[in-house]
C-alpha cells in the first residue's frame, strides 16, 4: 500500500471588513486633500517677496530682538510696535531665526496654517456629518479665494482663522461630553485669538456661546456656570501678555502703534475696536493724522456700509461666490433636523457655523471704519463647512421634494452670483462664465428631479464642479500672482473694485486730492488714488493689477520702474531703495541705534529688509502717533542714536496732526529741513544728522 502525500490547502485570508476599506479610503482622500493643499500654497511662495513690508519688517525685527518679537516692535531697536497684538509674527520670526531672512522662511508658517485649517475643518464637519462632508468642506475653504491669498501671506489673518476654527473644534467636542476642559479650551483659543488681531476674533463667540447654551449636555445652570469658566480662560489667554505689556516701564519698551497715547487697551478699543465699527478712528489711516476723518456712513474709499457690502466688486470675488447656497443650506438643514434631541451635535454644528457667517457677515456689512477686502477670509470656514455639511445633509434626504427644491434654490443661487462675478471682467477667463451658466442651469434642472443614485451622485459632482469652478479661477490667479502691499486680494480687475494690495478701477483710490489710472476695465478715479503714483512693477499692488501702474499725482513722482512703492516710499508703499542707498545706511551702520529715520513705516520697512539694521518709523504705521515727539528726536540726534533721515511722499505725518495742530512727524521733518543739508542719492532725499548746517 503507498501512501499519497498532499500539501494541506491553506485557508483564503479572510475578507477585509467593509469598514476598513471604507476609512482606508476616507483617509486617503484626506491626504490627497492636505497634499494638494499644501502643493497649491507653497507653489511659488517666494513671489510674494516681502508681502506686506509692514510686517516684514516687524518679522526682521523680532528674529533679531527678544524685546521686539516680545512686543512685535517695526525694528529691533523697539522705537514703536505694529498697530496689533503680536501672536501672529511669533511662528514667523522662529522660521526666520532657523531658517534665515527671506521670502519662503517667513511665508512658511503662515502656509503651514493654511493647511492645518484646513485639517481642523475636516475634523469638526466630519464628526457630525461623515467623511464626505467634511472632505467637501475642506476643499472648498482651500479654494476660497482669498483663503488662497492670505495662507500665503504675512498679515496676522492666517493665524486669527486657524485660532477661530481651533475654538470652533473644541466647541464641538465640548458639546459632544460635556467637560470642563473642551469648553475652557475654547475660552483659551478665543484668547489667544486676541493676541493675532485684537477684537476681530470677538465675532464668533456669540456663536459659540450660543451653540453651548443650546445644546450642551449638562444641566442648564452648569452651562451657564461653563461659559462664565470659557469667559475667563479667554481672559487669561490674551491678558498675560497685555498685563505684561501695559505693566512694562514705559521707558523700557516701545510705543504701542496705533494709538494716541502709548496704551495697549487704547489701541484695542479705539483704533482696532469700536472705532471700526462706528468709523470714528482718531489717528488712523481714515484721518491721516487724526484730525480729519471719512465720512462715515456711506460711501467714502471702505465701500457702502449695508446689507449688500459683500456683494460690491471688492468683496464679492474674495468670499460671495457661495454665501447664497450655504444660507439655503443653513435653513434647510436646520429644518431637517426637525425636533430632535436638545443635544443633536448635527443641528448644533449647523448652528455654531451659521451663527458665525451671520454675525461675522453682518459686521462687516454694515461697520463704517476701515473694512480691507481681505478681512473676509474670516467668513471662508463657516461657508466651507454649511456648504459641506449642508450638501450631504441635503442628500441623505433629496427623496423629498421639499429638499430637491432646496438644492435648487442653492444651485440657481450659485449660478447667478457666479455669472455676475465673472460678468466683472470679462477678459478673465472669458469662456468660464459661458461654461458655469450652461452647467449651472443644467445642473438645477436635474437636481429637481428624483434620479437613481449613481446618476445622482454623477449630478452632484457636477453641480459641485460648477460651484467652484469660479472660486477655483480666482484662487489659481491669487495663487499663480506675486502679491505685496497692505492690501491683498484674489483674482482680476473689477470696475469699483479693489485690486490685490489696493484699489482697482479708480474707483476706490486713496484719498489726498490725487488722480490715479484706472486698472483693466476701470477709468480714472476723480480726486482719488495714490499720490506720487506707484508702479506695479508686475505684481499686485497699491491700484495696480498684472503691471498697471498709477500715474503721479500733483507734486508726486511716479517711483522707479519695475520697483514696489519705488524710492522712499510712503505710508501705503514700501521703500525701494537702491544698492547706493542700501550701502550708504550700511556703512558705520553698527555704530548708531537706527541707522536712519523716516515718516510711516512702510517708508522705513524697505530700508530697514534691505540693510537689515534699525530704521526708525516715525509716526508708526500711519505717521500720526506721537512717536517720537519733537523733543526726544532731538535728544537722540543729539546723542548720536540716528544717522540719517529720509525724506518721502508720507501721506499720514505731512499733513498736519491731531485737533488742527501739527503732528509730530511734521514737525520733526520740518525741524530737520532747517537743521541739516540733504543730498540725493539715486532719487531717494537724505539729511545726515550728525553733520548739521553750518551758520
Amino acid at each position: 500500500m503507498t501512501a499519497t502525500l498532499t500539501e494541506p490547502r491553506l485557508a483564503p485570508p479572510p475578507a477585509e471588513p467593509p469598514a476598513a476599506r471604507t476609512g482606508r479610503r476616507e483617509y486617503l482622500a484626506l491626504a490627497a486633500l492636505l497634499i494638494g493643499t499644501a502643493i497649491a500654497y507653497f507653489w511659488n511662495l517666494s513671489a510674494n517677496g516681502w508681502a506686506n513690508s509692514f510686517y516684514a519688517a516687524a518679522v526682521q525685527a523680532g528674529s533679531v530682538s527678544w524685546k521686539a518679537m516680545f512686543f512685535g516692535s517695526s525694528d529691533a531697536a523697539n522705537s514703536i510696535t505694529v498697530d496689533k497684538t503680536p501672536l501672529s509674527l511669533w511662528p514667523m520670526e522662529i522660521s526666520v531665526r532657523i531658517f534665515g531672512l527671506h521670502s519662503w522662511s517667513m511665508l512658511l508658517p503662515q502656509a503651514l496654517l493654511g493647511v492645518a485649517s484646513v485639517a481642523l475643518l475636516w475634523a469638526i464637519v466630519r464628526r457630525g456629518f461623515g467623511a464626505s462632508a467634511g472632505l467637501l468642506a475642506g476643499l472648498v475653504l482651500a479654494l476660497t479665494p482669498i483663503a488662497a491669498v492670505m495662507f500665503r501671506f504675512n498679515n496676522p489673518d492666517a493665524m486669527l482663522v486657524f485660532l477661530m476654527l481651533a475654538a470652533a473644534w473644541a466647541m464641538t467636542r465640548a458639546v459632544a461630553d460635556g467637560r470642563w476642559r473642551w469648553v475652557l479650551l475654547t475660552g483659551a483659543f478665543i484668547g489667544l485669538g486676541f493676541l493675532a488681531k485684537q477684537l476681530q476674533v470677538l465675532l464668533v463667540v456669540p456663536a459659540l456661546a450660543l451653540t453651548y447654551l443650546i445644546a450642551g449636555p449638562p444641566k442648564l445652570g452648569k452651562r451657564i456656570a461653563q461659559l462664565f469658566g470659557a469667559a475667563a480662560a479667554m481672559v487669561a489667554g490674551a491678558g498675560w501678555w497685555v498685563l505684561l505689556a501695559e505693566l512694562w516701564p514705559a521707558s523700557d519698551r516701545p510705543y504701542f502703534g496705533g494709538s494716541q497715547h502709548n496704551s495697549i487697551i487704547e489701541l484695542t478699543l479705539g483704533y482696532n475696536g469700536l472705532g471700526r465699527l462706528d468709523g470714528n478712528e482718531r489717528g488712523s489711516v481714515g484721518g491721516f493724522g487724526g484730525g480729519d476723518q471719512l465720512p462715515t456712513g456711506g460711501g467714502g474709499m471702505w465701500g457702502t456700509p449695508g446689507i449688500g457690502r459683500l456683494f460690491e466688486p471688492a468683496q464679492a470675488g474674495q468670499i460671495a461666490w457661495l454665501i447664497p447656497a450655504a444660507l439655503v443650506l443653513l435653513v434647510a438643514g436646520i429644518a431637517l433636523r426637525g425636533t430632535p434631541t436638545r443635544t443633536d451635535p448635527q443641528r448644533a454644528t449647523l448652528i455654531l457655523f451659521g451663527g458665525w457667517l451671520v454675525g461675522t457677515g453682518l459686521v462687516f456689512s454694515l461697520m463704517k471704519g476701515i473694512f480691507h477686502p481681505y478681512y473676509t477670509v474670516a467668513l471662508a470656514p463657516a461657508v466651507a463647512a454649511l456648504i459641506g455639511a449642508g450638501s450631504v445633509l441635503a442628500w441623505r434626504h433629496r427623496d423629498r421634494l421639499w429638499v430637491r427644491l432646496a438644492a435648487v434654490l442653492a444651485m440657481g443661487l450659485t449660478t447667478a452670483t457666479a455669472w455676475i462675478i465673472l460678468s466683472r471682467s470679462t477678459s478673465f477667463v472669458p469662456w468660464l462664465r459661458w461654461v458655469v451658466l450652461v452647467g449651472g442651469i443644467v445642473a438645477t434642472v436635474l437636481l429637481l428631479i428624483r434620479l437613481p443614485r449613481k446618476a445622482g451622485l454623477a449630478v452632484a459632482a457636477a453641480a459641485v464642479l460648477v460651484g467652484l469652478a469660479g472660486p477655483t479661477a480666482y484662487a489659481v490667479d491669487g495663487i499663480a500672482t506675486a502679491h505685496q502691499g497692505p492690501m491683498p486680494s484674489a483674482g482680476p480687475a473689477v470696475r469699483g473694485g479693489w485690486g490685490p494690495g489696493g484699489p482697482r478701477g479708480g474707483d476706490h483710490g486713496m484719498p489726498n486730492g490725487r488722480t490715479g489710472n484706472g486698472g483693466p476695465g476701470g477709468n480714472a478715479g476723480p480726486g482719488n488714488g495714490m499720490p506720487g503714483g506707484q508702479p506695479g512693477g508686475g505684481q499686485h499692488g497699491m491700484g495696480m493689477n498684472h503691471g498697471d501702474t498709477v500715474a503721479g499725482g500733483p507734486g508726486g513722482t511716479g517711483g522707479g520702474p519695475g520697483g514696489f512703492g519705488g524710492g522712499a516710499g510712503n505710508m501705503m508703499m514700501a521703500s525701494n531703495p537702491s544698492d547706493k542707498v542700501t550701502a550708504l545706511l550700511k556703512a558705520d551702520g553698527s555704530e548708531y541705534t537706527w541707522v536712519a529715520a523716516t515718516v510711516s513705516s512702510n517708508s522705513a520697512a524697505g530700508f530697514q529688509l534691505a540693510t537689515q539694521l534699525p530704521v526708525m518709523p516715525i509716526g508708526g504705521f500711519n505717521g500720526s502717533d506721537p512717536s517720537p515727539t519733537l523733543s526726544q528726536f532731538q535728544e537722540y540726534v543729539q546723542v548720536g542714536r540716528i544717522h540719517y533721515f529720509i525724506s518721502g511722499n508720507q501721506m499720514g505725518g505731512d499733513r498736519g496732526g491731531n485737533g488742527g495742530n501739527q503732528s509730530q512727524s511734521t514737525q520733526i521733518t520740518a525741524w530737520v529741513k532747517e537743521h541739516f543739508d540733504s543730498q540725493e542719492v539715486d532719487g531717494i532725499t537724505l539729511y545726515d544728522l550728525t553733520s548739521p548746517k553750518t551758520t
